[in-house]
């Protein structure tokens, strides 16, 4: 078998209503997709049963296999009934805001937030139909009710999503729906679970528990989207297994001329803390309804490449989208064009002389340098849990990276992580034996050819599967 394409960047589609048949599933892996989104936003637990079923059923068939990632929805604030025709709200007029269950008009409407009266106060701001609409709290009127300016006006529409950028949230991290879609996930066996609107690490270690309590192997995913996320952003970071940088509702909280900067360091961050980080939202828009994106949808994607990104996501371009399979396709042609250039390679923290580092990171750190030095096509990495895998990739070496295990979990979860490819391995013979082993089969792929030199990393003696301590070089025969 011979591998067509090896891109380092990964990508995340979203399979919606679009994209849900068995066929268009199939043709989507086809074009590109390393990772399956279901977004609990919109997808019931029948309708992700059926795709998680045929995801399964094409792991079994494929080589490198797709990962799986449940996006829960998280306190998604949404605007009240505006009857079929939505409610113009007009610039300058007063309005009643109300957390009671009302039919909406020009006058008074229903934002569902129960503590809208405790938590918003006077001249803090609320930004309805993501930024389109903006109103300023001018008093607090009761238990239930505020009186608000409008700021910006418009036809508002019912079950539209609203924010409160200069507010302080008090609705739990989880809500009761989270908790029956987390519980799904859990029994589905995903491999990711991407947790909504997290605003500090807490929030993470209260899922991590949840997690830990099924005794499953799921990763966790937070989804940057909140100005006291980006204030907790070390912290969360730290906690968290990866990073979404999930620009839409990020975008409307935040000014958006911030976004770029706050990308960028974002992306450098969890680089150097060897975390997976996920670009997200609007990446693609256009082809929603066109076969082509626009120039500045070529250049976000190849920015979010050359910054470093582990994978590139696409939401509503491939779950609603008229173009599911093309926008994938386009996509991967923007990666592999961009990873031809140097600038999305040789990145990650070098270790300081002065300061003691663990042996796991020491050897991951010359595999990638001796693999640049020594113009290596492949590291290959040996792993039991993944850590030598994270690890290396973070360094983002232009050699490919090969992943050599027996946990088919953590194959799949590894599809989202940059440059990774897995094989299923679970001889462990001997230290020569493997290595010749594993030169074996990425030469059976094609991947690599008589003269070129590969890298190992592994444990020894190999048959124990202890921490990575072994560094060493090979060259195909």
């Amino acid at each position: 078998m011979q591998v067509k394409n090896i891109n380092r960047t990964k990508i995340i589609a979203t399979i919606g209503p679009a994209s849900s048949s068995p066929e268009m599933i199939r043709k989507i892996v086809d074009a590109g997709m390393n990772a399956c989104r279901l977004n609990f936003s919109h997808v019931d637990h029948s309708t992700a049963t059926n795709i998680i079923n045929e995801i399964n059923k094409i792991n079994s068939e494929i080589l490198f296999p797709i990962t799986l990632i449940a996006d829960i929805q998280g306190p998604k604030l949404r605007v009240g009934n505006m009857g079929k025709d939505g409610v113009k709200l007009k610039s300058n007029s007063l309005v009643i805001i109300t957390s009671k269950e009302i039919e909406g008009s020009e006058k008074s409407f229903t934002l569902r937030y129960p503590a809208i009266s405790k938590d918003l106060k006077p001249n803090e701001h609320i930004l309805l139909d993501d930024g389109k609409m903006e109103v300023k709290i001018t008093r607090v009127i009761n238990d239930t009710d505020v009186e608000a300016e409008i700021i910006r006006g418009g036809i508002l529409h019912s079950n539209k999503g609203f924010n409160l950028p200069n507010s302080n949230v008090s609705l739990p991290a989880l809500t009761e729906k989270d908790l029956k879609d987390i519980e799904f996930a859990i029994s589905s066996d995903v491999d990711w679970i991407a947790m909504s609107f997290v605003r500090k690490p807490e929030d993470i270690i209260q899922l991590r528990e949840i997690i830990k309590k099924s005794g499953k192997d799921i990763r966790i995913i937070a989804k940057i989207e909140k100005p006291e996320a980006i204030n907790n952003i070390d912290e969360i970071i730290e906690v968290t297994d990866a990073i979404m940088i999930a620009r839409g509702d990020l975008g409307i909280e935040m000014p958006l001329q911030a976004l770029p900067i706050l990308q960028k360091n974002i992306i450098q961050k969890c680089i150097t803390l060897a975390k997976p980080v996920i670009v997200a939202t609007q990446m693609m828009e256009s082809m929603m309804t066109n076969t082509m994106p626009s120039r500045a949808e070529v250049n976000d994607v190849a920015n979010a490449v050359t910054d470093g990104a582990d994978a590139v996501m696409l939401s509503g371009e491939t779950s609603v989208g008229q173009y599911p399979v093309e926008t994938v396709s386009t996509m991967l042609k923007i990666i592999c064009d961009v990873e031809l250039d140097e600038r999305p390679y040789l990145k990650g923290a070098i270790p300081k002389s002065e300061i003691a580092v663990p042996i796991l990171y020491e050897v991951c750190y010359m595999a990638s340098r001796v693999s640049k030095f020594m113009n290596a096509k492949g590291i290959i990495v040996m792993t039991s849990t993944g850590a030598s895998a994270f690890q290396i990739s973070s360094f983002r070496p232009k050699s490919y990276i090969f992943v050599f295990t027996n946990n088919r979990k953590l194959l799949r979860m590894l599809s989202l992580v940059w440059g990774i490819r897995g094989f299923y391995y679970d001889k462990y013979i001997s230290t020569d034996q493997t290595i010749c082993d594993t030169i074996d089969i990425v030469k059976e792929m094609k991947i690599v050819s008589p003269g070129d030199t590969i890298i190992h990393t592994a444990s020894m003696p190999i048959e124990r599967r202890g921490r990575t301590n072994t560094l060493r070089i090979s060259v195909v025969e």
